[in-house]
């Protein structure tokens, strides 16, 4: 792969600017404001508008947080650990539970060591329970993973000590700010401009999140088993480019301002892959809904049914059969 990208345009994708992270100031004004509103709002449609631009927002904020799991959204790692861990609070679960689980990820893509590969199985009861939870409420189900699950079968020494550290920071930071609330009297107020911003935020992780890698081929790599989706311009700039996954994955490094950049420099090793470019997040959310949990053989199904669709469309005159790549590793 890198053999096919230019590795002068390359490096120059590696090199980190201060002025793209201007937006995290504003996207904290943005969620801020919005909260303000939500506070003051005279009718309750706006209210919620209100806690759905929240969610919406911290979305966005939280792919800050990820280019920290990968030290790239700024040049010192401290720094990078420290804004990661601030911009968990309101999640509370930790930055380091997030990290080890997103480079466990990120090493075993696509495989049965993945720790995020949830969505394959072989499509029981729990399959489809576990899947359709996730979709539903699946801010409570990462922070049961991140706060214990995860922590307990996998942080050990100094990496378990920072995440209870952390816990229970977030757990002192909450109880600081609830009894202040309830001894002016708005405890209820407060927690409802916390958690259903926090819930909305949950369904649009849910569906970034299954749509970056469901359908895509079983243990076929970084490039092949993650899906790019050419969104619209503001989920892009909102998002800050994860929605260009297919470059993330095959080149982490790379600083989130660039990954569109990336995208047209791999372009012609995704074309020879075949990898999976679609144009909505919602409808790969929604067919993985209609569809439901996978499984090895439907997966290795689906994809030689898109091989062959897409060697039709590419040469109309050739046989509709599967080009085999990478399904059966």
């Amino acid at each position: 792969m890198a053999n096919s990208i230019d590795k002068a345009k390359l490096k120059a994708l590696y090199q980190h600017r201060w002025q793209p992270n201007l937006k995290i100031p504003l996207f904290y004004g943005i969620w801020i404001g919005l909260g303000i509103m939500a506070w003051h709002a005279p009718h309750w449609a706006i209210v919620w508008l209100c806690y759905l631009a929240m969610g919406y927002m911290q979305m966005g904020i939280v792919t800050f947080m990820h280019d920290c799991t990968h030290s790239v959204l700024f040049k010192a790692k401290w720094k990078n650990w420290v804004f990661g861990a601030f911009a968990m609070i309101p999640l509370l679960i930790s930055f380091t539970a997030f990290k080890e689980d997103h480079l466990l990820h990120h090493r075993f893509n696509r495989s049965n060591k993945d720790p995020d590969a949830f969505t394959m199985g072989k499509r029981g009861v729990g399959d489809y329970i576990l899947f359709y939870a996730y979709a539903l409420i699946g801010v409570v189900l990462t922070a049961i993973q991140f706060i214990i699950i995860f922590p307990l079968q996998k942080l050990r020494g100094t990496k378990a000590l920072i995440h209870w550290s952390e816990i229970a920071l977030h757990a002192v930071i909450t109880v600081i700010i609830f009894e202040w609330a309830n001894s002016q009297g708005i405890a209820s107020e407060v927690f409802a401009l916390w958690f259903w911003p926090l819930i909305f935020f949950g369904f649009f992780n849910s569906v970034r999140f299954v749509a970056e890698h469901y359908g895509t081929p079983w243990n076929a790599g970084q490039l092949a088993g993650t899906r790019t989706i050419i969104s619209n311009p503001m989920h892009s700039w909102f998002w800050n480019n994860i929605n260009y996954h297919i470059g993330h994955h095959v080149y982490p490094a790379v600083p989130w301002y660039n990954l569109q950049k990336l995208h047209v420099l791999m372009l012609p090793e995704i074309n020879r892959q075949n990898a999976i470019v679609d144009k909505s997040y919602c409808a790969v959310f929604f067919d993985a809904m209609i569809n439901g949990p996978e499984s090895l053989k439907r997966n290795i199904a689906r994809n030689e049914e898109r091989n062959a669709k897409s060697v039709k469309i590419k040469d109309p005159d050739s046989p509709s059969t599967s080009n085999g790549t990478s399904l059966n590793n």
